[in-house]
């Protein structure tokens, strides 16, 4: 008798966790919240020549409630733009768009371009870096160059996010 009574408890059970499960115990479906950070890539062309030039863009955008106070990004070529040897390029110019126009950033290349973004990004708010890819004269063509990032960064609540690898678009280097 005693083994009956324990079924019927297991059955109540089960019953009652299925019936919690349809009907509010299950967590809603909801969509995802936005990263309080995000980081997009943008270039003023998808190809060029050798000799040419192509402005690779970078948005950092505040989706936090609070302000950004520092931020750690580096920028690498990818694996595959480093196995073409021939194809010759480098950052010439940085800048940062601001409401007065663009001004020259800190520093360029595949260092900590965080700086470059200005101190303080607002809730809401974005600030843009554009780095200017110029290709050798001498280089290879009829191959892409990429970039890929990682980024870091702290807001004044004393919380952090990080994101990464981000690619850039690749760029094209054509044959004359």
């Amino acid at each position: 008798m005693r083994h009956t009574q324990l079924r019927r408890r297991l059955g109540l059970a089960s019953l009652l966790t299925v019936l919690l499960a349809l009907f509010g115990a299950a967590p809603a479906a909801s969509a995802a919240a936005a990263d309080p950070a995000e980081l997009t890539f943008g270039t003023s062309s998808a190809t060029t020549q050798p000799g040419g030039s192509v402005d690779v863009s970078m948005t950092l955008t505040n989706n936090h409630t609070y302000d950004v106070w520092f931020v750690y990004q580096s920028i690498d070529p990818t694996w595959l733009t480093t196995q073409r040897p021939d194809l010759r390029y480098s950052f010439t110019g940085c800048s940062l768009a601001t409401a007065d126009g663009a001004v020259p950033c800190s520093g360029t290349g595949p260092a900590d371009l965080g700086s470059n973004y200005g101190t303080t990004v607002p809730p809401g708010q974005s600030r843009t870096v554009t780095l200017t890819l110029q290709i050798a004269e001498d280089s290879g063509c009829n191959g892409n160059i990429g970039f890929y990032s990682y980024y870091y960064a702290e807001f004044s609540d004393s919380t952090s996010v990080s994101g990464g690898p981000l690619y850039t678009p690749e760029v094209r280097v054509l044959c004359p």
